[in-house]
């Protein structure tokens, strides 16, 4: 995946940049995510790596997709001509590590980051709440918590924001004991 990581960058980053400098960040956030989506189904995926098919054909089919409506914004001629690059190059297969690049980069720009949270048990508001302050204050950005429950976890929580992960779970630590004692 390291490949298609490379590949999507300059692409990503192009889009970024035109998207923020044209005030489109949601339009071409809410597109590039349902494209990206849309590319990983084997069906898609063989009709965009079709030699029968002109990009012009496989560009037309992607806009068809974004017309529902909901990203009907970003469904500009500008988008379009992207697209029609991408095609010419051979990378719409690369749609979703694009759209999941252009995210980081939306999100670097409006200064906020999404945190996963596992805990052993539920998490209340007033638990939430207050972590959620405390990561606003150390991390400088606006945060959006995403919970999920591992029982496996015997007690705390593991907290995943961007490259950084806090393990303060009892199976960690446990872990990381047995670790010690047999080195």
């Amino acid at each position: 995946m390291a490949e298609q990581s490379t590949v999507a960058r300059p692409y990503a980053k192009a889009a970024y940049e035109y998207a923020r400098d044209n005030d489109a960040l949601k339009a071409w956030s809410d597109a590039l995510a349902l494209l990206g989506q849309v590319v990983l189904e084997p069906e898609v995926r063989r009709l965009l790596g079709s030699p029968q098919l002109s990009s012009a054909q496989k560009v037309a089919f992607l806009k068809e997709l974004l017309a529902d409506g909901k990203t009907a914004k970003a469904t500009s001629d500008d988008l379009e001509r992207f697209l029609a690059g991408l095609a010419e190059m051979h990378r719409l297969g690369a749609l979703n590590a694009i759209a999941a690049q252009f995210e980081q980069l939306r999100a670097a720009y409006e200064q906020r980051i999404d945190v996963n949270v596992t805990s052993a048990f539920k998490l209340d508001d007033k638990q939430q709440a207050t972590l959620l302050n405390a990561l606003k204050k150390r991390l400088n950005r606006e945060i959006s918590i995403t919970t999920q429950v591992d029982k496996s976890l015997i007690g705390g929580a593991i907290l995943r924001a961007g490259d950084t992960v806090i393990d303060g779970s009892v199976r960690g630590r446990l872990n990381r004991l047995s670790e010690a004692l047999t080195t």
